[in-house]
């Protein structure tokens, strides 16, 4: 339902009935019954099966596929000849690039000696609101963060084998390909650990990032989506992560950009990241950090399921 949400521009309450998503009231959900499998019946006569045609290969966040060519504003020279040849010999190996990274950061032995870190700043989300957030990590893949809303504190954490979420009388466990985001999220040493994470790595030129250029490193996982890596041609450091997870219909894109970086307890971090997905987006500022503090491991735990009161 995310990639349909993120593919038409639309909320739930789009194709749902409110409080009733079992219901067929509206047409829009008949309609996208249609809709997938005239989708499916596309790629399966035309592309061997293979998800080449989506919802979004039409839609492009509107609800109604625009089916008259827009007008621009600016003009734009037609894309008449073939892109440029680019000359992979004088592209650096994205294996050295992995290397220069780790190396930015402070390197293998720098991360090994960092236990655990406690950080507090704000997050700036939902039109521009600012809360408080804490976020609470411990080696090698364990980390908490909780957003101190003004009515409730909503809590994300990965607990070494699983992520789950929280608010305040519920409790959602992570699938599995959220569960093995959170887990990047939570590795401390994520930069030591990349390198054998794929079993591929691709190189090209990438964009540029907060006004810096950055190569692409692209990682291969078998069976899985691809994530992709934007590090500083200069510094070395990473500047935005792009990850998907995959669903039926197409793959949900996970992007975060990390600035702000800044030296703490011998390693240099960033003191800032943007996460954003179609339709959201968040900013997260650190004002404070703290290196190897002692966190017990039931910090990351998630708390068990309320009861409802008896009648």
């Amino acid at each position: 339902m995310q990639f349909i949400s993120a593919s038409l521009g639309v909320e739930c309450d789009y194709c749902h009935v409110e409080r009733a998503f079992e219901k067929d009231d509206k047409k829009p959900k008949k309609t996208a019954r249609s809709m997938i499998e005239m989708m499916l019946t596309i790629n399966q006569e035309n592309f061997e099966g293979h998800r080449e045609v989506t919802c979004y290969s039409c839609h492009r966040g509107a609800a109604k596929p625009i089916s008259v060519p827009v007008i621009s504003t600016e003009e734009k020279m037609p894309e008449i000849a073939a892109d440029k040849a680019v000359d992979k010999s004088s592209l650096p190996k994205p294996e050295a690039l992995l290397d220069k990274y780790l190396a930015a950061v402070g390197g293998a032995d720098a991360l090994k000696k960092i236990t655990s870190r406690v950080q507090k700043g704000t997050i700036t989300a939902f039109g521009n609101r600012k809360m408080p957030i804490d976020i609470y990590s411990k080696a090698p893949d364990m980390r908490v963060s909780t957003v101190h809303r003004k009515d409730m504190d909503s809590v994300t954490a990965y607990d070494g084998k699983i992520g789950w979420m929280s608010v305040p009388g519920r409790v959602r466990p992570m699938n599995a390909q959220e569960s093995e985001g959170a887990r990047m999220d939570a590795d401390l040493a994520l930069p030591a650990h990349l390198s054998a994470m794929f079993t591929k790595l691709a190189i090209k030129e990438g964009e540029t990032v907060g006004g810096r250029p950055t190569w692409l490193v692209i990682g291969y996982r078998e069976g899985r989506p691809p994530v992709r890596l934007f590090v500083d041609q200069q510094s070395g450091l990473l500047l935005r992560l792009i990850r998907y997870t995959d669903s039926p219909l197409g793959l949900n894109p996970l992007q975060i950009d990390f600035a702000d970086y800044r030296d703490s307890g011998g390693v240099k971090i960033p003191f800032r990241w943007t996460q954003s997905r179609p339709g959201n987006r968040f900013t997260i500022q650190i004002e404070s950090t703290e290196q190897n503090v002692p966190i017990e491991d039931s910090k990351f735990a998630a708390p068990a399921p309320s009861t409802a009161p008896a009648h």
